[in-house]
C-alpha cells in the first residue's frame, strides 16, 4: 500500500512530511528565511492531517499536528526544576558594572585564568522583557515545559508551549540524552498591537503590554487559546545536560567548569543550541573589559526602539565556562553574570486629575496630571490621553493608580489603570462643554474622535499654538521666538495674529520680562529675515488644517501665490497632486473665514511677501514620477537639503510610506517608516545611495 501514489508506504510518507514541515517551521520561526509560500505550507499540513486521520496508529507525539488540540486543564501542576532557575543580580549605573568587572577580573587573576592583557572576555546579549521558561528534552523530544516559578518549582505549561511553532518538538542533529533549555517567551510589538486590535473588536480584555500578553497567553488553561496567540521563544542558557557515553552518565550544568561540554564558551554553547534547532537571538556580541560592556549597553539602548520586541536591559556573562565554574554562585545568583537594566519605561503612579489642553486647530486633548514619577530616564508629571474615546476605552479615572509608559523620546502615555488599586472615590472624566481658555462652545464633529473649541483665533490658546507653529523651523523659522515669549506677547494683548509679529519694535520688546537689548534686537532681525519666505513655508505657517509640508509645497508649485490659492474653489484645489476632497474642503473653509483673509492682507501690509522657487527637474529628470520618503538623520544633508535635491530631480517627497513609494531614504535612528518600508518591500537607501540615484 502506498501513500497518495508516491510509491512510499504511509509510514514513510508521514516521516517525510513531518520532517519537511519541521524544516519549514525552523526556517520561518528560527532562521527568518522561509523558502515556501503559506499556501504550499498549508498544502503539506493538509496532506499530513489527512494521512494521520487515515492511519491514527501512526500518529507520533512530535508530529506538527499535535501542537494544538489538547483538552483544557483544570489547573497547572507543579514541576521541580532539575537545576534551579536562578535569577541575575541587577545593575543600573556604569559604576556598578565597573565594580562587577573588577571583582571578576580579580578572582580570575587569582585562579590564573586572566588573559594576557588582563581584560575579561564576556558574552553580551539582550535582556528580554518576557516570561522565563524551561524546556526539557529527552532523547531529542520535548517532554516538559515549565515556568520559572520561585526558581526551584514552576508550573507545568507543556501543552501550551507545544503550540509555539518556534519551539521544536524534536531537536536536530547530534542531541544529548537530556537537555533542559532555558529561555524567554515573548511577543513582538507588532503582533501585540494586532492582538489587541482583535481583542477590542471582540469586546475582550485589552492587554497592558507585550509581556503581560505573553504571560497571560502561556497561563491559559486551554492550549487552543494559546495557539491563537503570536508567541515566540528564544533560548539563552541551559540547565540539566546529560550525556550517556559508554554506559556512563555524564552530567553537566549551567555553571560550567566541567570537561566534556559540547563547547567551552557560553557563546559556543548558544551556537550549539542553535545547531540543535532552537531559536537563539542574533543580537549577541563578544566584548572585552568594562569598555566593551558599556559600549554594548549604549549601542543596544540607542537602537532599542528598532528591535521588534521589548527589552529592559542587557546581560553580561563571562564567556569561558571554566571561568564561570571558578566564579560560582552567591545566594540565588551567579557571580559570573549580571543584568544591566535600562531606565524603566513603565512605572505606576497616581492620576491626580484630568485637564484639557487646546491645540492650534482647536483640538481639545485630555491630559493626565500625575504624581511625579521617574520613567524612561525623566521625571514625568503629565501624559496625554489623546481624546475622550481613549479615556473611555482605557477606563482611566481620576484617583486611579495608573501604568505610565515612556519609550525613548516618545511622549509619555498612560497604558491603563491598576484596577485592583482603584479607590472607591475614583471619578470618571467628563469632557467640558466650553473652552477653558476662551469660554467658546466645545463641539465634536460627527464621525470624528476629536472635540474642538469653536473660538478660532479669538481663543488665546489657539492663537499661541498657531504662533508657535508659524515660528517653527519648518515654517517661517523665526529664531528666538520661543514659547514663553509668545505667551507674554499674547497675554499682554500686543499680538493678536501672525501679522502683528512683524510690527514689533525692539523698544517695546525691552519692556517684557527677562528681555535684554541684544535679545530684542536679534528677534527683530530674525523677523526681518522671515519677511521673504518661500511660498510653501508661508502656506504651512498659516496652520491650515490637513496642510502639511508636502501639501504646502504642492500648492505653492501649482498656484504660485497665496492670492491664487485663496481664490481657488474646491474643484481647482482637487487638481493639485495628492489633494483630495478632505484637504480641498479644509483649505476652502480656511480662506472663506474673513479673519484668515485679513491676516494674509495684514501680512502683506507688514512687508511679508512670499517668493516662489520654481524647481525645474534637471538633467534626465532622474526621479520624475517617483515618490521618496525621508526618515532618520543623514550624515551630511539635512532633510530640507535632501528634499530640495529630490524636487530638483523631478521627484516627490512624502511623509508616509505606501506601496507607491519608490524609495525610503533612511539615516541614523530611522523609526517606524523604515519598518514599514521593510514590511512592504520598498527599496531602502542611505544618503550615499540617494546621491548615487541623483547622479551626484
Amino acid at each position: 500500500m502506498t501513500a497518495g501514489g508516491s510509491g512510499l508506504s504511509p509510514a514513510q510518507r508521514l516521516d517525510d512530511l513531518r520532517s519537511e514541515i519541521a524544516d519549514h517551521n525552523h526556517r520561518y520561526y528560527v532562521l527568518d528565511d522561509p523558502i515556501v509560500s503559506d499556501a504550499e505550507y498549508d498544502r503539506l499540513m493538509v496532506e499530513l492531517q489527512a494521512l494521520e486521520q487515515a492511519h491514527p496508529d501512526l500518529i507520533t507525539p512530535d508530529s506538527p499536528t499535535q501542537r494544538v488540540g489538547a483538552q483544557p486543564l483544570s489547573a497547572f501542576s507543579s514541576v521541580r526544576h532539575a537545576v534551579p532557575m536562578l535569577s541575575l543580580g541587577n545593575a543600573f549605573a556604569s559604576e556598578d558594572i565597573d565594580a562587577f568587572n573588577k571583582r571578576v577580573a580579580e578572582t580570575l587573576r587569582g585562579a590564573g585564568l586572566a588573559g594576557a592583557d588582563g581584560l575579561v572576555e564576556y558574552e553580551a546579549e539582550l535582556k528580554f522583557d518576557g516570561l522565563a521558561v524551561s524546556l526539557r528534552y529527552e532523547q531529542g523530544a520535548l517532554v516538559r515545559a515549565a515556568t520559572r516559578g520561585d526558581g526551584r518549582t514552576g508550573e507545568d505549561i507543556t501543552s501550551n508551549i507545544r503550540t509555539l511553532r518556534s519551539v521544536p518538538l524534536k531537536l536536530r542533529g547530534d542531541y544529548p540524552d537530556v537537555l533542559e533549555v532555558r529561555g524567554e517567551v515573548l511577543m513582538n510589538r507588532r503582533d501585540f498591537d494586532r492582538l489587541n486590535e482583535a481583542q477590542q473588536k471582540r469586546g475582550d480584555k485589552i492587554f497592558v503590554n507585550p509581556r503581560n500578553a505573553a504571560a497571560g497567553s502561556l497561563r491559559q488553561l486551554d492550549p487552543r487559546i494559546t495557539a491563537t496567540r503570536p508567541l515566540r521563544f528564544y533560548a539563552y542558557g541551559w540547565g540539566e545536560l546529560r550525556i550517556v557515553r559508554d554506559g556512563q552518565v555524564e552530567l553537566f550544568r549551567q555553571e560550567g567548569g566541567e570537561s566534556g561540554l559540547p563547547r567551552d564558551t557560553h557563546a559556543g554553547m548558544l551556537d550549539w543550541l542553535a545547531e540543535l534547532g532552537l531559536p537563539v537571538s542574533p543580537h549577541r556580541q563578544i566584548v572585552r573589559g568594562v569598555e566593551g560592556l558599556l559600549g554594548f549597553y549604549d549601542d543596544k539602548g540607542t537602537h532599542r526602539a528598532q528591535l521588534p520586541f521589548d527589552i529592559d536591559g542587557v546581560v553580561y556573562k563571562v564567556n569561558s565556562l571554566q571561568a564561570q565554574g571558578v566564579l560560582g554562585f552567591v545566594a540565588r545568583a551567579p557571580r559570573f553574570a549580571i543584568a544591566h537594566k535600562f531606565p524603566a519605561q513603565e512605572e505606576t503612579t497616581r492620576l491626580m486629575d484630568i485637564e484639557v489642553q487646546v491645540g492650534r486647530t482647536g483640538a481639545i486633548t485630555p491630559v493626565a496630571r500625575l504624581q511625579p514619577v521617574f520613567v524612561g530616564g525623566v521625571t514625568v508629571t503629565n501624559a496625554t490621553l489623546h481624546n475622550e474615546d481613549e479615556v473611555r476605552r482605557k477606563d482611566v479615572r481620576i484617583g486611579d493608580t495608573v501604568i505610565v509608559r515612556r519609550a525613548g523620546d516618545v511622549i509619555p502615555e498612560i497604558v491603563g489603570p491598576v484596577l485592583d488599586l482603584r479607590p472607591d472615590d475614583a471619578r470618571q472624566f467628563v469632557m467640558p462643554t466650553h473652552c477653558p481658555v476662551c469660554g467658546s462652545a466645545i463641539e465634536r464633529p460627527e464621525d470624528e474622535a476629536i472635540s474642538r473649541c469653536t473660538g478660532g483665533l479669538f481663543c488665546a490658546a489657539q492663537r499661541k499654538q498657531s504662533l508657535r507653529h508659524a515660528a517653527g523651523r519648518k515654517a517661517l523659522d523665526i529664531e528666538g521666538l520661543g514659547e514663553k515669549l509668545i505667551d507674554q506677547l499674547v497675554d499682554s494683548g500686543r499680538v493678536k495674529s501672525l501679522a502683528d509679529l512683524f510690527t514689533l519694535k525692539a523698544e517695546e520688546l525691552l519692556l517684557l520680562e527677562r528681555m535684554g537689548r541684544k535679545s530684542a534686537e536679534n528677534l527683530v532681525e530674525a523677523l526681518a529675515r522671515a519677511r521673504n519666505p518661500e511660498l510653501e513655508r508661508l502656506l504651512y505657517a498659516l496652520g491650515i488644517r490637513h496642510v502639511g509640508e508636502t501639501t504646502a509645497r504642492d500648492l505653492a508649485q501649482h498656484f504660485g501665490s497665496v492670492e491664487a490659492v485663496m481664490a481657488a474653489d474646491e474643484e481647482a484645489l482637487l487638481q493639485v497632486h495628492d489633494v483630495g476632497p478632505v484637504v480641498a474642503g479644509s483649505i476652502s473653509r480656511f480662506f472663506a473665514e474673513s479673519h484668515n483673509r485679513e491676516v494674509v492682507a495684514e501680512l502683506a501690509a507688514a512687508g511679508v511677501h512670499a517668493r516662489v522657487e520654481q524647481r525645474q527637474p534637471t538633467g534626465a529628470q532622474r526621479l520624475a514620477g517617483k515618490t521618496l520618503v525621508l526618515t532618520g538623520t543623514m550624515p551630511a544633508w539635512t532633510r530640507d537639503e535632501a528634499t530640495r535635491h529630490i524636487l530638483a530631480a523631478g521627484g516627490k517627497v512624502s511623509g508616509s510610506v505606501s506601496r507607491k513609494t519608490a524609495y525610503v531614504v533612511a539615516g541614523e535612528e530611522a523609526g517606524s517608516k523604515l519598518a514599514k518600508a521593510q514590511e512592504l518591500g520598498v527599496p531602502v537607501l542611505d544618503e550615499a545611495g540617494l546621491k548615487q540615484l541623483l547622479g551626484m
